[in-house]
């Protein structure tokens, strides 16, 4: 595979839930497997591939999206036998760690809640490549399965076989086909955040009309006109008068 460049993968990712597939498989009855999937999941990781401390994935299930192509094996599943789906609508996950292992490995590892159980454990993940589809989002395509007991997280219900062993198999791989869309929100928000700023810097300007720019400079121009200009003859006779009549008081 080409490599990738690290700025290509950094960022956040939205998961498509129509083109990914979380899903499952266990040994029935000794002899096959059974494969099932959950319809209804969503999703979202932050990948920083220069600072793994920045990274984090988290994703919700929702229990009662459980699909194994059989209706009554279906709602034996959602029973309190199994998920209690009723009483425990989701199945989360949140990485705790993301671990870039090699140039196309990753190993996420976190806390998984099923029922009222919480555990730790890790997924280790190839990433499969980049695209970008026809309506220009950039996608991201990631697989991988991690082998696991279902018993650790209190999901134990079985039947013994009459010639020995079980019904289900305590041991359930998880299966994992992800396709994840990058965010341009960010970059986005980025860009809004610096025109607001621009403008609040215009709007806390003081503003002044053109009129009273006007009004100002001409009562400064009087003003200085008033200071130099001599005395108008009116002011003269007035003056002339007033001493005349000073000395016909005299």
């Amino acid at each position: 595979m080409t490599d990738v460049d690290n700025s290509q993968l950094s960022g956040t990712w939205t998961l498509d839930p129509s083109h990914s597939r979380i899903g499952f498989n266990s040994r029935h009855a000794m002899v096959t497997k059974v494969r099932g999937a959950f319809n209804d999941i969503s999703g979202r990781a932050v990948l920083d591939l220069e600072d793994a401390d920045a990274s984090h994935v988290e994703v919700d299930v929702r229990m009662d999206s459980i699909d194994t192509r059989a209706a009554q094996r279906d709602e034996h599943l959602r029973s309190a036998d199994f998920f209690d789906v009723a009483q425990y609508p989701l199945m989360t996950f949140r990485s705790t760690h993301v671990e870039e292992v090699d140039d196309n490995g990753f190993i996420v590892t976190g806390d998984l809640t099923i029922r009222d159980t919480t555990r730790t454990m890790s997924i280790p993940l190839s990433f499969v490549g980049l695209a970008e589809d026809p309506f220009g989002n950039l996608r991201a395509g990631f697989e991988g399965t991690r082998r696991i007991d279902r018993r650790d997280w209190g999901v134990s219900w079985n039947t013994p076989l009459d010639k020995g062993g079980l019904l289900v198999s305590d041991k359930i791989v998880l299966e994992f086909e992800l396709s994840l869309i990058k965010d341009p929100v960010a970059a986005d928000a980025a860009t809004e955040t610096s025109a607001d700023s621009d403008d609040e810097l215009i709007d806390s300007a003081p503003l002044t009309s053109d009129a009273e720019h006007g009004d100002a400079a001409a009562e400064a121009s009087h003003e200085e006109f008033s200071a130099y200009a001599p005395p108008s003859s009116t002011e003269g006779e007035n003056a002339e008068h007033g001493d005349g009549h000073e000395e016909h008081r005299g």
